[in-house]
């Protein structure tokens, strides 16, 4: 089964046969492309989804001479595991060490829960 990914605006989205839709917002300011928030309805988890919208997001940016900027956790995880496409970020995460990576996604996960109010004990 082939996977659809549209784009409205700063959207990318991915709508199921059930109505729910799976997205990745961003932002695009001064030729910086912002991965401000990636979700996938509960049901709809595991399956790929997420890198599927990421990589349409990548996508997007090589042909539009963009450069990105990982913000939300799962565009954090995204690069830290696909580090052949870390040459498309902006100069500061370009040259992250795996540790580094690794210590900023740990702590954008923890900003997320404390903003929706998941924090962990």
């Amino acid at each position: 089964m082939s996977i659809e990914v549209k784009k409205a605006g700063g959207v990318f989205y991915i709508k199921f046969d059930d109505g729910e839709k799976a997205y990745v917002y961003t932002e695009t300011e001064g030729g910086v492309l912002k991965i401000l928030e990636t979700y996938v309805p509960e049901k709809h988890r595991g399956r790929g989804h997420a890198r599927i919208l990421i990589e349409k997001v990548v996508e997007y940016a090589k042909s539009n001479n963009l450069r990105i900027l990982p913000i939300c956790s799962y565009s954090i995880y995204y690069f830290a595991r696909n580090k052949e496409l870390r040459d498309l970020l902006v100069e500061d995460f370009r040259n992250l060490s795996d540790e580094e990576w690794e210590q900023l996604y740990r702590k954008r996960l923890e900003e997320e829960a404390v903003k929706s109010g998941r924090q962990s004990k």
